[in-house]
């Protein structure tokens, strides 16, 4: 019973004034650090608005150089003679050029070639040969392929195996 009470006291004794000191100040340290990293960095807004400032200056030089480079004449190989000429000038141009071509129809679009039967594949219905043989069906023409499939690619249905010979009958046994 001795034990019991004792177990009872060290579960529940007070605790130390030491423990909750020590506790403090580990509150107190973790403020110190948080300071230490959070003070030196910028405050306000003058930091943002110069950084937005430099970038709009930036942005407004290289849109003023594009603008440049559009709007005015220039070799771009002296040697080869080609020269950069107005973006608007050229669109002028390109217009006129078109207006100048007349339209070429478009031509049909180009069907599979047909492939070869198989060598034991014979073009009569099934009816005319022996009615005793199995025959497989025989594929129909294939259809224009869509435009998204290859043209190059046969068709999966016309490719078969000659018909195999009809099995012997049974022999009887003894």
């Amino acid at each position: 019973m001795a034990e019991l009470e004792s177990a009872r006291r060290i579960a529940y004794a007070p605790t130390p004034f030491s423990t909750w000191l020590g506790i403090v100040c580990l509150f107190v340290l973790f403020g110190v650090i948080v300071l230490a990293v959070v003070g030196p960095s910028p405050r306000g807004t003058d930091y943002e608005e110069t950084r937005a400032k430099k970038r709009i200056e930036q942005l407004k030089t290289l849109r003023e150089e594009n603008q440049k480079e559009l709007a005015t004449y220039a070799w771009v190989d002296k040697n080869k003679g080609v020269a950069r000429i107005p973006i608007d000038r050229a669109m002028e141009l390109t217009v006129a050029d078109l207006t100048q071509k007349k339209p070429a129809p478009a031509g049909p679009i180009a069907t599979p070639a047909e492939q070869a039967a198989p060598a034991g594949a014979s073009p009569a219905p099934a009816a005319s040969q022996q009615s005793g043989t199995a025959q497989p069906a025989q594929p129909s023409k294939p259809a224009a392929s869509p435009a998204g499939q290859n043209a190059a690619s046969p068709p999966p249905a016309t490719q078969q195996s000659p018909p195999a010979p009809a099995s012997p009958a049974p022999a009887t046994t003894p």
